[in-house]
């Protein structure tokens, strides 16, 4: 039995981010997950929400799935980006997760068909995200799809008192060699 993919609802954010805390922990950083369903409510249902989701599910009973029709398969997170190069907008997926008994059900392909047509339909150039090095089942699979590795490029991130410093003016820098 195959997914069903369709946009997050206001019922299916607690089990959303209880969700996300079972991926911190598989990511083995389960101290940095401070999300909140008020939180995550709050940036999916904005007036003009900047954060989008999908969850997947099977059929209640189905193949042993949500037996009442009260799990969830996995969701996936994201958020539109932009190509200067390409004009056009993209899809940057920040979290992607099928709880550890789906997976292998095609959840995680239904998620990821459903933001690449997702992107087709709207005309955007890409869908990109990131993974952990160490997540070898999971690159294999993104690999499965097509999706390349962008090597030579690393992500960088301002965050906590590295972020007050360079939006105060204190942080100490070297000359940019961009300006």
């Amino acid at each position: 039995m195959s997914a069903t993919v369709r946009p997050v609802t206001r019922a299916d954010v607690a089990e959303v981010v209880a969700m996300v805390h079972d991926l911190a922990e598989y990511e083995r950083l389960p101290h940095e997950c401070h999300l909140t369903a008020d939180q995550l409510e709050a940036a999916l249902f904005a007036d003009h929400p900047a954060l989008f989701g999908f969850v997947a599910e099977t059929e209640p009973g189905a193949d042993g799935a949500g037996a009442g029709g009260t799990q969830l398969d996995g969701f996936a997170l994201w958020f539109l980006n932009y190509s200067t190069w390409e004009g056009v907008h993209g899809i940057h997926l920040e979290d992607l997760y099928v709880r550890p008994e789906r997976r292998g059900s095609g959840a995680g392909g239904a998620l990821l068909r459903r933001l690449a047509a997702t992107a087709v339909q709207r005309g955007y150039a890409r869908v990109e995200w990131s993974v952990l090095d160490w997540n070898a089942p999971s690159i294999a699979f993104y690999r499965s799809l097509g999706a390349v590795p962008m090597d030579g490029w690393s992500t960088f991130r301002l965050s906590g008192a590295a972020l007050d410093r360079t939006a105060s003016g204190t942080a100490r820098s070297t000359r940019s060699p961009i300006g």
